[in-house]
């Protein structure tokens, strides 16, 4: 076996990084955002500093492929489990912040 060989992997080759496919996958279904987590938004936009007024520019039911929701961050691992999930897309006067829900209340900011 090579020095670049992975264990248990046939002698000369090495095992590629592990890519996630594609972050996630629209079901079409336009969903209502709860008022617990337009209450989440509303506080972590506040916590960011963002001034002007909010507004939901959409809300969509979403599959996401892993943890990450669709926003992995490179050096971080995530769960890979189909979550099944909302992403809502938000505006203020001079910006649009782009949330991310699993199965809880807790919004992940995607910041690409």
């Amino acid at each position: 076996m090579s020095d670049d060989a992975t264990p248990g992997s046939p002698s000369g080759s090495s095992r590629p990084p592990f890519i996630t496919t594609s972050p996630l996958m629209p079901t079409g279904a336009p969903v209502q955002l709860s008022d617990a987590r337009w209450s989440a938004i509303l506080a972590d936009l506040e916590s960011r500093g963002v001034s002007g007024t909010p507004e939901i520019v959409s809300a969509e039911a979403v599959t996401f492929t892993d943890g990450s929701l669709g926003c992995a961050k490179p050096g971080q691992s995530y769960t890979q489990a189909i979550i099944d999930g909302v992403r809502v897309i938000v505006a203020t006067d001079d910006a649009q912040y782009d949330y991310r829900f699993g199965t809880g209340d807790s919004p992940t900011l995607c910041e690409r």
